[in-house]
């Protein structure tokens, strides 16, 4: 039985994160890295490698868009699944070289156009670090083909 490969994409891939803090302005941090767009059975998903820049070189970050969900997968030095979905709670394990943490995920907003030639995904959300909220966070990523 023989499987078709996935159609897998070059892309650019621009990652803007916004972090709030109460009574501070925003920590923005900006990433635009090479990447793969995967559409796949489960959906369409992108996928890039951390550099020294995020503080998890040796690290594979994908995100899957698959019906009402994403999924932040990292697997290498950092290992960690975080689901957002909107309107819902997710709780994972974030584990690190030096151990694991609980993370709780409240998903506020989750849209995006992505199709097969990529488009923009913006998901907000609180992020709770062993039942402890630090923070309101905002990702909001564009990938396009490379030409």
């Amino acid at each position: 039985m023989s499987s078709i490969e996935p159609n897998r994409v070059p892309v650019i891939i621009t990652v803007r994160g916004e972090q709030y803090y109460d009574g501070a302005d925003p920590d923005v941090t900006e990433l635009m890295t090479e990447g793969y767009l995967t559409e796949g059975e489960d959906g369409l998903s992108f996928s890039y490698q951390e550099t020294d820049l995020t503080g998890m070189e040796g690290t594979t970050t994908t995100f899957t868009v698959q019906g009402r969900q994403a999924i932040l997968t990292r697997t290498g030095t950092v290992n960690s699944q975080m689901v957002f979905e909107e309107g819902k709670q997710h709780t994972s394990l974030y584990g690190t070289l030096f151990g694991s943490l609980t993370v709780d995920i409240q998903t506020s907003r989750l849209r995006h156009n992505l199709t097969a030639r990529g488009g923009i995904l913006e998901i907000r959300f609180t992020i709770a670090v062993e039942h402890t909220v630090t923070g309101k966070n905002m990702f909001k990523i564009r990938v396009r083909t490379k030409s």
